[in-house]
């Protein structure tokens, strides 16, 4: 199934600088205040090749830039193939947590031959800039993060052998998440891990515009005869699902600029499908949610303004099967379908395209944002969400389906920086 294999990665050697300057959180995720800071930092952060701004060019100078980098040794390719085992502690609902995996290279299949599975819709936008990037540097600079099964923990026993010496880096960042890296060159040890992936699908957690955009990157080098067979990889994060550090977050929905909208009106309708209670203060909105999620329920929050929230709490979940009757058990039970499908699309009227391009609907994954968007006047109300759980992911990815965009929010962030995958 899944073909794995060693890379020779970019590093980034002492004359760049000390290894916490030089990395980054995801492109997606920082503000252009924090781009700036990081230069300020350190001019060569990989923020400059992974999001760059300068020039009239931006994508062309970020292609240059990696080549005086690498001419000047900024950057220096590792000597020999190697996998590169990473993992990030940090503190999640008030607990401590770990999530170790290991970064290699993944050979692409089309999502049709049922290898690598996606679970979320993408924004048309973002592959755009990300294929325009690769287009003009040639390479990965931040890692697809996957899931795979292994249910006697094989592979995990492996990573954790390897990795019990000391780490090659180790650093906290800004954020208070410790990174520590471990690299392996052992070629037994190297074969022994590509083949427990030989029987394995991979569910992809975060990063599926990225592996569209490797696809299509692929696929125009082909069609243009320049294709060398080191686009046919992709460079991965690739940690065991039952790992006990996985940690997903909810992301909210904001609603905004629609005509004559009415939150009063809104509730009322939604009777049909919830059970609608009023609360307050909102302060008390996520131990409510929690309290249902452990339950089981279909439950989310809408908040329009005011110290009043509603409760919203799914009647009957058969009125999905009769709505969507073509979709899976697994997708339909979602939390974020059963907003979609009943409020969001039928009763406020927004649609799947209007919801793509973000016309009446955007997202944020912290709720205080969410309420004081609404609270400033900026959105007319906001749906507060529990989080996916990583089955659900599994189960729909499984079932050949993507949840809506922006469905699941995997927490930490893997760095940038770290290592670079130039594709030969």
């Amino acid at each position: 199934m899944a073909e794995i294999k060693p890379f020779r990665a970019l590093r980034f050697t002492d004359k760049a600088g000390d290894i916490p300057s030089l990395t980054c959180p995801p492109y997606d995720i920082i503000s252009e205040e924090e781009r700036r800071a990081l230069l300020l930092e350190n001019p060569c952060n990989v923020i400059r090749l992974e999001l760059p701004r300068e020039g009239e060019n931006p994508y062309a100078e970020a292609g240059q830039t990696l080549k005086n980098w690498l001419d000047g040794g900024i950057l220096r390719r590792d000597t020999d193939p190697g996998l590169y085992l990473y993992e990030e502690e940090f503190t999640a609902y008030g607990q401590t947590k770990k999530v170790k995996g290991l970064i290699c290279l993944v050979k692409l299949e089309e999502f049709s031959k049922g290898i690598i599975l996606p679970h979320e819709e993408t924004l048309s936008k973002a592959k755009e800039d990300r294929f325009r990037l690769m287009n003009a540097t040639g390479c990965n600079f931040s890692q697809i993060y996957s899931l795979y099964n292994d249910e006697s923990h094989i592979t995990r026993g492996r990573i954790d052998a390897l990795s019990s010496g000391e780490p090659r880096y180790e650093f906290r960042d800004g954020g208070g998440v410790t990174h520590r890296m471990w690299l392996v060159n052992d070629p037994v040890a190297i074969r022994a891990i590509g083949e427990d992936f030989e029987s394995r699908r991979l569910y992809i957690a975060d990063g599926h515009h990225r592996y569209e955009t490797a696809l299509n990157y692929r696929n125009s080098l082909r069609e243009q005869g320049k294709a060398t067979g080191g686009e046919d990889y992709v460079m991965m994060m690739l940690v065991d699902m039952e790992n006990d550090g996985l940690v997903v977050f909810p992301t909210h929905r904001m609603v905004r600029g629609l005509r004559e909208f009415s939150g009063e009106k809104l509730m009322k309708a939604c009777e049909s499908y919830f059970e609608v209670t009023a609360h307050s203060p909102v302060g008390e909105i996520s131990a409510k949610l929690d309290a249902l999620y452990r339950q089981g329920k279909k439950a989310f929050a809408c908040y329009c303004g005011g110290e009043e929230w509603t409760l919203l709490v799914l009647k009957d979940e058969a009125v999905m099967a009769r709505l969507l009757p073509e979709k899976s058990e697994a997708y339909r039970g979602l939390d974020v379908s059963v907003l979609h499908s009943l409020i969001l699309e039928r009763l406020l009227g927004i649609d799947r395209e209007n919801m793509a391009n973000q016309k009446n609907l955007v997202y944020t994954r912290s709720m205080e944002e969410a309420i004081a968007s609404v609270q400033t006047g900026e959105s007319q109300c906001a749906f507060l969400l529990n989080p996916t759980r990583v089955q659900e992911i599994r189960d729909v990815a499984a079932a050949g389906e993507k949840m809506p965009q922006k469905s699941t929010y995997f927490y930490p962030k893997l760095i940038t920086g770290l290592v670079i995958n130039q594709i030969d």
